[in-house]
């Protein structure tokens, strides 16, 4: 392990079952407590509001309460991203693979805009969680078998998170300004009448005023729903050709345990040799 890899300690509580003590005083609060009141105050204020004092004082106990629980506000983090992805609405097995997806991407979007916080957490370092793990497993298991190569499933699923954290991304910061400024996007927009009319030059930007001729900004203001649908539309385009192909096979779990199996087997006649 290097200095950069994450120390057990900032996996294990996850995915182990809290041992409750029999010494002592019965806790004041118990470790989903903490986890539910840092999640609800991420949801409120933000990332930046959370630490363990913060947590500690909306339970009405003592910061030294929680290092009971959790060793820090880095543990505590992976723990609120755990607890968030538990909710995530993922879509029931054996759907086709087009309305799978949908719905898959539709929950993570619904994810992220009821914790907005979480697009502050680097998805590139998404703690090592069982939560975490389902939602992940689930968008490959939709394209797995699909034809597309394996490189395919993962670089496809990839697009599918960038294009939610982009809508989201957006999505939050027009809460943002609607909150600060007063106003929402219509009213906005209607506000800036005037530049349109005596400012902006259509045959400077030909392209731009037969687009709006046509109506094609005018669902600018719900950047999800197009988005996933033309993504879809690609992706369709691109299952189509490599099942025409012949599709490219990815090998079944029983054959990758076999192969596991065998290469340790492998590996204990090497070391006895």
């Amino acid at each position: 392990m290097t200095d950069a890899d994450p120390p057990r300690h900032r996996y294990a509580a996850l995915w182990e079952s809290p041992v409750a003590s029999t010494r002592g005083r019965p806790a004041r609060v118990s470790r989903p407590q903490v986890v539910d009141a840092a999640v609800a105050i991420a949801d409120a204020q933000g990332l930046d509001a959370v630490s363990m004092r913060s947590v500690a004082r909306s339970l009405g106990v003592g910061a030294m309460t929680l290092y009971s629980h959790v060793p820090g506000r880095d543990e505590l983090l992976d723990a609120m991203v755990d607890r968030a992805y538990a909710d995530v609405d993922l879509p029931e097995p054996g759907l086709p693979w087009r309305p799978a997806l949908e719905r898959y991407a539709r929950g993570y979007w619904q994810l992220l805009r009821r914790h907005p916080w979480l697009l502050d957490v680097n998805r590139w370092r998404l703690p090592l969680a069982p939560h975490v793990f389902a939602f992940d497993e689930a968008g490959y298991q939709i394209l797995i078998d699909t034809g597309l190569a394996a490189s395919q499933v993962i670089d496809t699923i990839g697009i599918v998170h960038d294009t939610v954290v982009g809508s989201a991304r957006a999505a939050a910061a027009e809460d943002a300004d609607r909150r600060s400024q007063g106003t929402d996007y219509a009213a906005y927009w209607a506000s800036t009448s005037d530049f349109w009319e005596e400012t902006f030059d259509p045959s400077r930007f030909p392209a731009m005023t037969r687009l709006w001729s046509v109506g094609a900004f005018e669902n600018a203001a719900t950047p999800f729903d197009p988005h996933i649908k033309g993504l879809l539309d690609t992706l369709e385009l691109l299952i189509d050709r490599a099942q025409a192909e012949g599709g490219s096979p990815i090998p079944s779990f029983e054959e990758c345990m076999a192969r596991y199996t065998a290469a340790l087997d492998e590996q204990r006649e090497a070391g006895q040799a």
